[in-house]
């Protein structure tokens, strides 16, 4: 779809997940690209952030069915995900993490998005017998049986970056991330720690390739974008 009849080549992005690390990023990513006309950014509370070009829709799950007609874009970014200390009832974890991510994928692709980008999990597997790699794996599989024009699928390891909450124990695998990332080679570096702009970074120019059809990225694929 264009965005606009004069220049058929601006877009409009579909953020969701817009108040997370990484989701803020991408938001502040695609305001500062010249290839985007309009960003809607799907948030649980309102951002910060001013734009003319920027739609700021309050809602989560429950409330996706009256903001759908809304939801119209080329392309839709997702990084939407809770944790266990935050969510420890798994039934809850399932809803933000596979639920919300394919009902949102669902509504965009039937509103005539040609892609989606997803934030998964490095070791995303549905026939993975821990929780947490399987709801990820989950997600992806049937996100990419929407079959959109194209599905970039995004695996990072630790993301580093400064969250608004305090997180203590991830501040100490943070750290130890960055001295044990050198460390990592050959298909090993898919563990390797990822800063959350470089990941969002990444995302924006993943959706501005001609690759068609599915791609997943880990950390090398990420930072290879990072240098086109």
């Amino acid at each position: 779809m264009s965005t606009s009849r004069e220049n058929p080549v601006l877009k409009t992005a579909l953020v969701f997940g817009a108040t997370g690390l990484i989701g803020s990023l991408l938001v502040r990513g695609l305001l500062a690209s010249p290839d985007y006309a309009r960003v809607i950014a799907v948030a649980r509370r309102p951002l910060t952030l001013s734009d003319p070009r920027l739609t700021v829709l309050i809602g989560d799950l429950d409330a996706l069915p009256a903001l759908a007609p809304q939801l119209v874009a080329d392309e839709v970014f997702i990084a939407l995900g809770t944790t266990r200390a935050k969510t420890p009832d798994e039934a809850a974890y399932y809803r933000i993490d596979h639920d919300y991510p394919v009902q949102a994928a669902r509504i965009a692709r039937q509103n005539g998005a040609q892609a989606v980008l997803l934030v998964s999990a490095v070791g995303a597997n549905a026939a993975s017998g821990q929780f947490y790699l399987r709801t990820k794996g989950e997600a992806e599989r049937d996100i990419i049986a929407l079959d959109f024009d194209k599905t970039h699928i995004f695996r990072p390891s630790m993301i580093m970056g400064e969250r608004a909450e305090r997180r203590p124990v991830e501040r100490l695998l943070v750290a130890a991330a960055r001295v044990v990332n050198p460390l990592l080679r050959g298909a090993a570096d898919r563990y390797r720690g990822i800063d959350a702009d470089a990941v969002a970074q990444a995302m924006i120019a993943a959706a501005q390739t001609d690759a068609t059809k599915l791609r997943i990225y880990h950390w090398k694929d990420m930072t290879a974008l990072l240098r086109r």
